[in-house]
Order: C-alpha cells, then sequence, then structure tokens
C-alpha cells in the first residue's frame, strides 16, 4: 500500500486565505490509515466526464482519501455553486472568499454527467454561499430537478449547507425534493467555535428536524468526524440529539489535516473504537451508521441508501 493520496501541498498554494492560522505540523497517519494512490482507467474516466463538464467534485477540492476508490467505481459528489465558499471553517480545504455569480447552466452540465457516467445513485453538495438571498437552494433544487429529468432512475443525496437565517430555504429544497437530505453536524457542540465558527449547532438540528416535518417519510443524515479533541461522553449527547431529531442515517469518519493551516489531528482514534461507536449508534435507534477512520459522507452512498431503504421496509 503506498501513502494516503494527499493534495496538501498544491492546495495550500491555492487557499492563501488560509494564511492566517499558525502553522500545524502534520502529523504521521497510522497504518490503518493507508490507501492506495488514484491512477486506474475507471479514475481516468470519470475525472474527464468532470473535467468535460466543467464541474466541482467535493472529491477533489477537499482531498478526499477516497478519490481513488471512488472515482475508480465512477462515484463522484458533484459541489455546485462554485468552489470558492463565503466561510472558513478549521477543518475544510475548499477554498474561501467572495464568489461568483451562479452558473445558471450548471443544474443542466451536472444531469449530463449524471446520465454519462450512468450513475444509479448521486450525491450533491455545494460551497456555503451566504451571499445568495436562499443561500443556493433554489440552486439546489433546479440539479435535483434538471438529474430527475435525465436520469429518472437515479436516487439523489444532497448534502447542504446549513442555510443559517435564509427563511424557506429548507422547503425550497424539499419540494423538489430529494431522495436523502443530508447535514453534517461535524463536530460536537464546544467544538462549534473554534472548528466550524460560521455555523450554530442548534440551527443544524433544527434543520434536519424541518426536514422530517416537511415529509416525514422523508430520509434524513448526518455526519461526525472524530479525532478533534471532542470526549466519548460529547459523541453520545450529540447522538442523542440526532435522534431526537429523528435522524436515520449517521456516518462517522477520521478528521485528517489537510494542511498546516487548519486545525491539528488531536487524536487519531483506532478502527476497535469506531466498531464500538457503530454498535453504541444501532443501539440508540439509527437504521444505518457507517463508522470507520476512511467513512466519508458520500463515501459508499449509495450502497448504504439500499440497505437503509431496505432496514425500513422490513421495519427497522
Amino acid at each position: 500500500m503506498t501513502s494516503i493520496y494527499d493534495q496538501s501541498k498544491d492546495r495550500a498554494l491555492r487557499h492563501p486565505e488560509k494564511a492566517h492560522r499558525p502553522d500545524t505540523p502534520l502529523q504521521r497517519k497510522p497504518d490503518w490509515i493507508r490507501v492506495k494512490a488514484p491512477n486506474g482507467a475507471g479514475y481516468a474516466r470519470t475525472r474527464d466526464i468532470v473535467r468535460a463538464h466543467n464541474l466541482h467534485t467535493v472529491c477533489e477540492e477537499a482531498g478526499c482519501p477516497n478519490i481513488g476508490e471512488c472515482w475508480e467505481k465512477a462515484h463522484a459528489t458533484f459541489m455546485i455553486m462554485g468552489d470558492t465558499c463565503t466561510r472558513a471553517c478549521a477543518f475544510c480545504n475548499v477554498k474561501t472568499g467572495l464568489p461568483g455569480t451562479l452558473d445558471a447552466n450548471e443544474p443542466e452540465s451536472v444531469a449530463r454527467a449524471v446520465e454519462k457516467l450512468a450513475l444509479t445513485h448521486v450525491v450533491v453538495t455545494s460551497v456555503d454561499r451566504d451571499d445568495l438571498d436562499d443561500g443556493g437552494a433554489s440552486h439546489f433544487a433546479a440539479t435535483v430537478k434538471a438529474i430527475r429529468a435525465r436520469a429518472p432512475e437515479t436516487t439523489i443525496e444532497i448534502l447542504t449547507p446549513d442555510f443559517l437565517r435564509k427563511e424557506g430555504a429548507v422547503e425550497t429544497v424539499m419540494a423538489a425534493p430529494p431522495d436523502v437530505y443530508n447535514h453534517n453536524l461535524e463536530t460536537v457542540p464546544r467544538l462549534y467555535l473554534t472548528i466550524r465558527p460560521g455555523a450554530r449547532y442548534f440551527a443544524s438540528l433544527r434543520l434536519l428536524a424541518r426536514v422530517k416535518e416537511i415529509d416525514r417519510h422523508a430520509f434524513t443524515k448526518s455526519g461526525l468526524m472524530v479525532g478533534l479533541g471532542e470526549s466519548r461522553e460529547e459523541i453520545m449527547q450529540v447522538m442523542d440529539d440526532l435522534r431526537a431529531a429523528d435522524v436515520d442515517f449517521l456516518t462517522i469518519g477520521q478528521y485528517l489535516q489537510p494542511t498546516r493551516k487548519h486545525h491539528a489531528v488531536e487524536r487519531f482514534v483506532p478502527p476497535d473504537e469506531f466498531k464500538a461507536i457503530e454498535t453504541i449508534a444501532y443501539a440508540k435507534g439509527f437504521s444505518m451508521v457507517a463508522a470507520s477512520p476512511l467513512t466519508r459522507s458520500s463515501h459508499h452512498a449509495g450502497e448504504d441508501f439500499a440497505k437503509l431503504r431496505a432496514a425500513r421496509a422490513a421495519g427497522r
């Protein structure tokens, strides 16, 4: 096995907005966080289709360690509304700044790429667009509708921002509607001011609860990173909060520091602890749980959604 695919040096040059943060040494990753560098034919084909349609993916922009595996299987998470985020979270490697105008053709471009890749399940996420009146909710809805028109059999999962202080945004997105509504809490409430300063923990919880108020049959999903300094008790409390919001699907993965300008990894959580967390999460009532060092929101999303639907159909 080769070292984890790491774009950090290249991305540090592209992200001068992180320069105000003090350098934090990058720790050596343990053996259980190792993946092969991407180099297969399937990876190249997915990359070419993404480039041909002038699209962004969170796989590249966030330096996801699973990009080789996912793109080899023609799985990609499309990132709409540009590559520049209005927030600067301490964990995220997406560029921060003043975004450009929305591309009105983007929903159709995403739909064409989904059709060409013959995706059975697609994940669509975005940068935060606090500059827009609706936070980009109508753009999400337009993208879902465009995919439905070109690939009616494809199931659609969206991973949205929190739409903080954007009245009616969730309602706009849910009118499309997606098959899965995902919004990540990312970390425990105590760490929000440090890790996710532009967000509010209870606003994110309220968003997830609102989805179920609009459609009680909707599938909802949220994710956490560990290794940022949270305690086990805090993780348990977040699980309880998510269950109180009737969230169906929980993902938990290891935080990996993208560059020296990002928050340090406080601890690499071993695989056996992830397994224990997964067991507890199921005991708390989640219908689907994915917990491992390399788990990410969209990793194996299609397979996991199929299991989630089957579990609900079976009454579990």
